[in-house]
Formats: C-alpha cells, structure tokens, sequence
C-alpha cells in the first residue's frame, strides 16, 4: 500500500529538514535573560545545579561528566569559575548572554563559600565587566 503524506506531515518534515542556524552550544540561545535572581543562592539553583547537583558533588553518567564544585581547588582564583560561566568550557555552554555582571558574581561567591569551599575574597561585578566578552546582537 503506497503512504501519502499529508500537508501537514509534509510541512513538519520539511521544517525539520531546511537548514538553520542552531546555537546550541549557547544557553542564551534557549533561555534568553534571567529574571530577577536576587543572590547567588538563587543563581545557582535556578541555572547551576541541574548538572553541577544541590549539593555541589557533580554528576556523571551516560557519556556525561558534570565536575564537582565541592571542594574544588580550581575554584581558589575567583576569574576561573567567572570566565567559565562567561565563555563556557568543555561541554559546559556560555552564560554571557544570560547572566549580568551582578549574577555572575553573586554565582562565583556563592560557589566559593559553599559546598566545602572556603574561598573569602569577593569577586565584584567591576570585575566580571572586564572580563565579559564582547557579544553582537546576535550572539545574545
């Protein structure tokens, strides 16, 4: 028996099929700007921790590593975690797109003084602005 698509199965897998631009290597792309996340307690529950875990252990599994941020020796210069949130790393996408200079370091305190982690010195958002990437309209 000989299938006939209908227009509306044609039009779905004609969508499918044309070329496009995906950016999926950017959050940005699928989240667009965070709300009001008022601390980094709030940043990192509502963006961090579906991979990094509530308690900071990481996870790994399925082809996946997501590293720890407990008791992390990394975490010990507070530009590392900045620039990583900003410019992603590994299979970890970039959040300069979504994240403000406040968010991101209200994220990299927060990371730094728990979680096992007993790093004071504060990043500012003066800080992370020098770091930030310069992004086009469309990167954002």
């Amino acid at each position: 028996m000989r299938k006939i698509l209908t227009v509306s199965a044609f039009f779905a897998l004609s969508v499918c099929l044309l070329p496009h631009t995906a950016k999926a290597d950017s959050a940005s792309a699928v989240a667009g700007k965070m709300g009001n996340l008022p601390d980094g307690a709030a940043v990192y529950k509502h963006v961090c921790q579906s991979c990094h875990m509530p308690d900071g252990k990481g996870a790994e599994g399925a082809g996946a590593h997501f590293p720890a941020l407990a008791g992390n020796p990394k975490l010990q210069s507070a530009e590392y975690p900045a620039s990583v949130i900003l410019n992603g790393f590994g299979g970890m996408p970039w959040f300069a797109g979504m994240l403000n200079d406040q968010q991101v370091a209200n994220v990299v305190n927060y990371i730094r003084t728990h979680f096992g982690n007993h790093y004071t010195d504060t990043l500012k958002p003066s800080d992370v602005a020098d770091m930030r990437p310069h992004l086009t309209v469309e990167d954002e």
